[in-house]
């Protein structure tokens, strides 16, 4: 049995995180300010993880949740590219100071690893598919700071022989996404819509394309990061390799909802990137990783979540 330390464990990600280790027999701690994480997605976890309400902006708050602990999976952030375009400070001292934070509790504990929870927002409009060797273009504060984030974790590998992984998720969607937020991800705001027979927001054509991938599978990617050292010290794509449009997204929600979508058309986003999809080769060859959902079966388990609170098991 390990100890983890999952900040952010109330949110979408980290919810499934904990359910997943809890199910492995692992010891479970969360780090959470509550902000957007939400008590009810520990509901299957209740009573058999520990919960800290803080702030990784606190310093004394992430030395005391870091203690005693092996791993530490760092999820919390502020993940909409909206809001830092509007307060980019605060995106700064969330995502950058407050990893910095994690970074040096995680040295001073000896903490056996650290997985960072980075973003494909960091290629920008680069060359598609993104590999992880390429130049880095952030188009907004939130790319930035994600980008930020990971230099300071490797150059807390470098510098002090901490090991640690940073993950670059693509489009995660399933299960507890908050539909309610405008700065959701693109299928929880549409399957929200569909299912209550309301128009859907298209920014741009709609022709713009996402590589989507089910959180259960960045379950995985995470815990395989935990268990190898071949990662150590490296950036990784996790993402499904595949792009698909937002249009083609549309079709395949009205075959699953069994309604038609109506579609409100809107200028572009600031900060919005035109196609992203990556390459997850590297993921494969030192993890072993690879995406184990059907879009169609990830697409399935989401609505029917929507609709009455049914799940996927979390690998």
């Amino acid at each position: 049995m390990s100890k983890y330390l999952i900040t952010g464990g109330a949110g979408f990600i980290g919810s499934h995180l904990a359910e997943s280790l809890v199910g492995r027999g692992h010891s479970v701690r969360i780090l959470d300010n509550f902000s957007t994480g939400r008590k009810e997605n520990l509901s299957a976890v209740s009573g058999r993880v520990e919960i800290l309400e803080g702030d990784i902006r606190d310093r004394d708050a992430v030395r005391t949740a870091v203690a005693g602990m092996d791993f530490v999976l760092h999820q919390a952030a502020l993940v909409s590219v909206t809001q830092s375009v509007e307060n980019p400070e605060e995106t700064l001292a969330v995502n950058v100071a407050g990893t910095l934070n994690v970074m040096q509790a995680a040295r001073e504990a000896r903490i056996r690893k650290v997985v960072l929870a980075s973003s494909c927002a960091v290629y920008g409009a680069g060359p598609i598919p993104a590999r992880e060797e390429q130049s880095t273009m952030p188009l907004s504060p939130y790319a930035a700071s994600k980008l930020a984030g990971e230099s300071f974790a490797l150059s807390y590998y470098s510098s002090y022989q901490l090991p640690c992984v940073c993950l670059r998720y693509f489009n995660v969607f399933g299960p507890r996404q908050d539909f309610h937020s405008p700065y959701s991800g693109v299928i929880a705001i549409f399957i929200a819509r569909a299912v209550a027979g309301k128009p859907v927001t298209i920014y741009g054509d709609g022709r713009q394309t996402r590589d989507f991938i089910y959180v259960g599978d960045v379950v995985r990617a995470n815990i395989l990061a935990c268990e190898s050292d071949r990662a150590d010290g490296r950036v990784l794509n996790i993402g499904s390799g595949r792009g698909r449009s937002l249009l083609e997204l549309r079709s395949e929600l009205e075959a699953l909802c069994g309604v038609r979508m109506k579609l409100e058309r809107s200028a572009p986003r600031t900060g919005d990137i035109r196609h992203s999809r990556c390459s997850p080769a590297r993921a494969r060859a030192l993890l072993g990783f690879s995406p184990q959902t059907d879009f169609r079966a990830g697409l399935d388990a989401t609505v029917r979540w929507q609709r009455d609170g049914s799940e996927l098991k979390t690998p």
